[in-house]
Formats: C-alpha cells, sequence, structure tokens
C-alpha cells in the first residue's frame, strides 16, 4: 500500500465538498465531511491496530485485552465496513454508529461527532450519502498510508477552504497557520509544559505549538493541551483535530470563556505554562455587569466597556498564565493600544510590568478582512534584563501575498521572532522602549510611535491603525445588521 501524498489528500477532501454542493451550504460542510472523515479514519487505525497485533502475536493476538491492542473502542455495527452495506435510511445508520462508538469511549470520544441531524433525507439524500462514503472509501486512511500531521493538514487545509468560500462564518474558528506558526515560534513551548487556548476555535494555534516540539525533535506526547470554545459543533472539530494530528493527553470543553471559564481549580481560574489565543474582536454581545464583579479576580485591570470585551479576554489570559512561568500571545486589533476608553487598563497593566512585546503583523492575514492585528506578549515574571522594558516590532511589511492569500513566509517568522529572541533595537524595524518612555507617551503603545522613520510617529501608521479599527466595527454593524433583518423577517 503506498503512501497517500499531500496533493492526492487535499483533493479526495475537497472532492466531498463537491458532493454535496447542490445539498448543503457551504458554511455547513464541515458539520458532515469532518465527522465522516474522523469516522473513517478511526476505523481504518482500528483495522490497523488488528493487522499489527496480528503480525507482532500470531493466532494468539485475539487473546489479549483490547485496550491492549487498541486506544479506542468501536463496538459491533458501528465501523466504517459496516456503513458501506446500508442502502437505506444511511443518515440514521451514520447517527447510530456514531452514538455507538461515542458510548463506548466516552472519556475519549464523547460529544466528538456533534449533533448534526443526519436522519433528514430531505437534506441528506440515502444517494448522496452513499455517494460521499463510497468516495471516501477510495483511500484507506490508516497511520502507515497517512500520518497524523499529513492528515491533520488535509484537515487544516479544507478548514481554510471553507474559510475562503464563506470567510464570515469559518473566521469564527479559523487562524491564518503562518500566524499561529509565528505565535508558537515566539512563546517556544516545552515538553511537559501545558498549553491552553480559552477561545480555541478548531485547534489551529494549538496544532501549532505541538508542531514546533516535534520539528526540533524533543518529546511532544507529554503536553498537555487544554482549549475552550463556544460554538459545539466546533468544539467536536477541534477534539477531532487533536486525535487527527496524534495529540493524546488533551481536554476541548465548551462554553463561553467570559461567563463561564470551565477550567478551574477549586474557586480560581486554572493556570498554564502557555496561553495562545485569537479572541473575537470587539465584540459587545457579552456580560459587562457580571465582569465587574468577577469572583475569579479577572476585572483586576477594570471593567471593559459594554461595546468593546477585548480587556476581558486579556485579563481572563493573564489570569490564566503559570505565576512563574506563564506567558501568552494574544492576537488582538490595534485599538487595545491606543483606545481611550480603555486607557486606565492599559495603564495598569504597562504599571504591572506584564507587557513584554508588541508585533504589529501585515494585513490581509485574515480571511476576506484586509485589516492588520497585533500579537501582544505578555509574562508573569519577566527576566531580569527584559524587566520595565517593552519591544515593539513593525513587522506590517513581513508578509507575502500570493493567488489572492496573504501568509508569512519562513524568513517573515524567523526574523520576527528572531528580534524578539533577541529583545533588540533594529532601525525602522523593532524598538526596546523603557517602561518611562511608555508613560510619557501617556501609557499610549501603537506601534509607530516607537518605530518609525520621523520622530515621533509616523501619522500614516496610526491612520493604518485607525482604519483597522474601522474594518473590525464595520464588520461587527453588518453583523448585527444580519441577525436584526433576519429578527424582523422572522417577526413578519
Amino acid at each position: 500500500m503506498s503512501r497517500i501524498t499531500q496533493a492526492d489528500l487535499e483533493k479526495y477532501l475537497f472532492k466531498c465538498a463537491d458532493i454535496l454542493r447542490n445539498n448543503v451550504e457551504a458554511s455547513s460542510y464541515r458539520d458532515y465531511i469532518f465527522p465522516l472523515l474522523f469516522f473513517k479514519r478511526i476505523s481504518d487505525v482500528y483495522d490497523e491496530d488488528i493487522e499489527n497485533a496480528k503480525k507482532e502475536y500470531g493466532d494468539s493476538w485475539s487473546d489479549f485485552p483490547e485496550d491492549e491492542i487498541h486506544d479506542f473502542s468501536i463496538p459491533e455495527g458501528c465501523h466504517w465496513n459496516d456503513l458501506r452495506v446500508v442502502t437505506d435510511n444511511v443518515g440514521s445508520a451514520i447517527q447510530k454508529a456514531f452514538q455507538g462508538i461515542e458510548s463506548m469511549n466516552t472519556d475519549k470520544l464523547g460529544g466528538v461527532f456533534g449533533n448534526t441531524n443526519w436522519a433528514n433525507k430531505t437534506k441528506l439524500p440515502d444517494r448522496m450519502l452513499k455517494d460521499l462514503i463510497e468516495h471516501l472509501s477510495m483511500l484507506t486512511l490508516s497511520i502507515e498510508n497517512c500520518p497524523e500531521d499529513e492528515l491533520g493538514h488535509g484537515y487544516e487545509y479544507l478548514i481554510g477552504k471553507f474559510d475562503s468560500d464563506d470567510g464570515h462564518t469559518a473566521q469564527q474558528f479559523y487562524t491564518n497557520r503562518t500566524v499561529a506558526h509565528l505565535m508558537a515560534e515566539i512563546l517556544n513551548p516545552q515538553p511537559k509544559e501545558s498549553i491552553y487556548d480559552p477561545t480555541c476555535g478548531s485547534g489551529g494555534i494549538l496544532i501549532s505549538c505541538i508542531d514546533h516540539i516535534k520539528n526540533r525533535g524533543q518529546e511532544w506526547r507529554n503536553v498537555k493541551v487544554y482549549g475552550q470554545e463556544i460554538i459545539p459543533p466546533t468544539a467536536s472539530i477541534c477534539r477531532m483535530n487533536m486525535f487527527l494530528h496524534g495529540v493524546k493527553e488533551f481536554t476541548i470543553r465548551t462554553g463561553d470563556t467570559l461567563s463561564t471559564p470551565t477550567f478551574l481549580e477549586g474557586n480560581r481560574i486554572k493556570t498554564f505554562d502557555v496561553v495562545v489565543a485569537n479572541p473575537p474582536y470587539s465584540i459587545s454581545n457579552w456580560d459587562q455587569e457580571a465582569f465587574s464583579t468577577d469572583k475569579y479576580g479577572r476585572n483586576f485591570l477594570g471593567t471593559p466597556p459594554q461595546s468593546i470585551a477585548d480587556y476581558a479576554f486579556i485579563q481572563h489570559i493573564l489570569k490564566s498564565m503559570d505565576q512563574q512561568h506563564g506567558r501568552c500571545a494574544i492576537l488582538l486589533p490595534h485599538g487595545v493600544l491606543t483606545r481611550d476608553s480603555e486607557y486606565s487598563m492599559r495603564k495598569t497593566l504597562i504599571e504591572l510590568d506584564l507587557v513584554e512585546a508588541v508585533i504589529g503583523i501585515g494585513k490581509n492575514l485574515f480571511y476576506n478582512s484586509p485589516m492588520e492585528a497585533c500579537v501582544l506578549i505578555c509574562r508573569s515574571i519577566k527576566p531580569s534584563d527584559r524587566k520595565n522594558k517593552i519591544l515593539f516590532i513593525d513587522a506590517k511589511n513581513e508578509v507575502t501575498r500570493k493567488n489572492s492569500e496573504s501568509y508569512l513566509e519562513d524568513k517573515h517568522i524567523e526574523k520576527i521572532a528572531g528580534t524578539y529572541h533577541a529583545f533588540e533595537s533594529k532601525e525602522y524595524f523593532s524598538y526596546v522602549a523603557s517602561l518611562d518612555e511608555v508613560k510619557n507617551n501617556d501609557f499610549w503603545l501603537g506601534i509607530p510611535k516607537y518605530v518609525s522613520k520621523n520622530m515621533g510617529g509616523n501619522e500614516a501608521s496610526e491612520l493604518n491603525d485607525a482604519i483597522s479599527e474601522w474594518y473590525v466595527s464595520s464588520d461587527y454593524v453588518h453583523s448585527s445588521c444580519d441577525t436584526l433583518r433576519k429578527l424582523i423577517d422572522f417577526g413578519g
């Protein structure tokens, strides 16, 4: 059996979307393709485990307990091959198989297949589901034939395709992979450390952190991964993504991180070595009143305005960092660096000497939005030579655009991360500012104030920051108008 190439895998996965195209909207492809892909994968790995056991133990392989042969159980009648022989009520058979597997593997796979109604024959006719199943049956997705990394990358490729087809929906859970690589390169997660993403989406940044350790030839199987995601189907996708990448030690939970944080130690927020996040930008639909008296003490910088929750997420993340070794990288709009409405919180954040670096990245790195963003790097305790200092990096020109896609090349990531690790000033690119300088600039963290060809800041760059903020606000207004229209239509 020949190993599947990445190109063949991508064609194989995207063909699934073609089969669904006339019956299912693009924004819902993931709800159908990913569960079936995962089902096919675990069935093929289950068979592979048996073949390996036969090779190692001969006829006596069946005498061994199942948990010594397999990492999970597939009950009778719930294997992929059982599904292939079904011709009527195919959706109901799929749902039954999913429920059987989840009930036999509650700890590892509970809820992983989501709650899609597969029995809806109007949307999912038997013929279409049979075509999809037979197409997926064309390749064997064993570990030997398709190692975890390759299937995981193919899986992320498909997420990216969904994002291109319907970015307004998909961008809720997809972070540009090259930006995720940059964040991992900067935080440099190590074996045995814990990694947490409070708004994890499909888990791309967490996977990048694991890949960072793998690519250095270090032990990654003992790294514990944690994530929380507000959208249940997306949380299921994240769990599948962890399995498809071979991650064993992970816990992904569903819920609103701001109102109902699920990772706790007693009555306190659980802490982690590494925290990464791309929280939703500048949301106004959140419970500000509850946060103002937060029982977990996450309002230690202050209470953000109702119209902008960015500093609520920032404070949750800071509270989630280990008090000795904790560090974080957060993707944020530039407004958090300069907005008057958050002045007092930004001032306290700077005075506590938690901000280690502020990195501005290029535009168009977020699908269907030309806005620029920044990466805020914080540490619980800075190294002695970085105390009372903040590194500013202007990397907005470190980006490549090709075939309508913008991304960071390895050379861009190396330059940005290298400058961060060296913690040094470079003309027109980076600047190490003392806290006194920042205080003298009235706690303004806008990058052009510190990294500019013109002393005192670059007005054009500051205008770009303002435009980026406008895009965020504009996106929110459009979303709110869409919701209002639907409510009016429903009421009418």
